[in-house]
């Protein structure tokens, strides 16, 4: 259903050492980096889409997060939503909601909340039972 998600930003540098850490907590995989334009974009490992993609607005006006907007990426399992949401943390992004089961979407539903620097509201979820 979805090819790709734009996320806007204003330092792409700090945002791509952000970034790649989470996705790399997440288990995707980096499919190419151009900072001369500037851009970068992820997959999961042996997809070619969905895409999360960072970059300098196309417009060439600065970035601003909006109100509402939030992008939730797939996790695994629930350790990787526990690592990734302490990845964002300790690469300055800041908590939004801790890492937990959300029972009112559906009982297995786990998931962690961040604004990435530039203020970008990001989820990281598992809708799979824990495993044992």
């Amino acid at each position: 259903m979805i090819s790709h998600v734009f996320v806007g930003v204003n330092d792409f540098d700090r945002a791509l050492k952000f970034y790649s850490a989470v996705m790399s907590e997440l288990g995707h995989q980096l499919k190419f980096c151009e900072p001369d334009r500037p851009w970068a974009g992820w997959t999961a490992v042996g997809m070619p889409r969905p895409l999360l993609l960072i970059g300098r607005p196309y417009d060439g006006n600065p970035a601003e997060h909006g109100n509402g907007q939030m992008v939730a990426l797939l996790a695994p399992d629930r350790r990787s939503v526990d690592n990734a949401h302490a990845t964002a943390l300790a690469h300055s992004g800041s908590c939004e909601g801790p890492p937990g089961l959300r029972a009112h979407y559906h009982p297995n539903y786990y998931g962690a909340y961040f604004r990435d620097p530039e203020g970008n509201k990001i989820c990281m979820c598992c809708h799979d039972p824990e495993r044992a």
